[in-house]
């Protein structure tokens, strides 16, 4: 895994990459997925998926523990496990922060065999409690290609809590960003959040738009919303995606 810094936006494309991890342990020596930094306390760590060589049925959630900068070295710190599903599947984790407390929230399979949201209280930065189903995919707009529920990310913003998350197969060109309202209550309920979608889909030549996060700019005012998509109209799920950046704009209403 590597990281690039830069002073800009634009920068990072020129910058000089990092490489801040290798692992040749084969439970999680491949399929290196999703990683992103949390600052947790005054620690950051690194979340990502990885899995064995052979089957991507084996893809878990794992973090390494860095030093008081993202620029810092990292040392493998743990799988992450749920109490009640310590070896389910396991994928594209982040962190959500609600009233102070800390919550992954992460795509897995349910019951019924649907690649759904799950959320589990976080007790520190490295285990888990028990998980709850957060979103299943039901709706026409989640189940294109196949029922797909993964990519979380949170987002604040004038008091209001909010998760987006990709929808639909990601070899398709309807993979799109849903998004989930918190409207108070115990957060690891399904109850507490609203779904609504999609609200961004492929547009301008940009294909199947996806897995994205949210960062601001240094003096706080605007928010900026980065994804990956593909110029192929077909939509793709491998190295034909490329990364994009734009303003996020809110309504009046939030």
């Amino acid at each position: 895994m590597e990281i690039t810094r830069a002073t800009t936006v634009t920068g990072l494309k020129t910058a000089t990459p990092k490489v801040v991890w290798t692992d040749s342990t084969s439970t999680r020596c491949c399929n290196v997925w999703a990683p992103e930094i949390h600052k947790i306390g005054s620690t950051w760590y690194l979340y990502y998926t990885a899995g064995q060589s052979a089957d991507l049925g084996l893809q878990r959630s794992h973090v390494l523990q860095g030093g008081s900068t993202p620029w810092d070295s990292y040392s493998y710190k743990t799988q992450l496990k749920a109490t009640n599903a310590p070896d389910a599947w396991s994928i594209d984790g982040t962190v959500l922060t609600v009233s102070g407390a800390n919550y992954f929230v992460f795509s897995s399979f349910n019951d019924a065999g649907l690649q759904s949201l799950y959320i589990a209280p976080m007790t520190n930065a490295y285990t888990l409690g028990a998980r709850s189903l957060l979103s299943t995919p039901t709706a026409s707009w989640e189940t294109v290609g196949s029922p797909v529920n993964e990519g979380p990310q949170a987002l604040y913003k004038n008091g209001a809590i909010y998760l987006t998350f990709s929808a639909s197969y990601c070899w398709t060109s309807s993979y799109s960003l849903g998004l989930l309202k918190y409207n108070g209550g115990t957060v690891t309920s399904a109850s507490s959040w609203t779904k609504s979608g999609p609200v961004f889909t492929s547009a301008n030549g940009h294909y199947g738009p996806g897995h994205n996060g949210f960062f601001t700019s240094p003096d706080g005012q605007t928010t900026y919303l980065v994804y990956h998509a593909t110029s192929n109209s077909a939509g793709a799920c491998d190295g034909s995606r490329y990364t994009l950046v734009q303003p996020l704009y809110f309504h009046t209403d939030g």
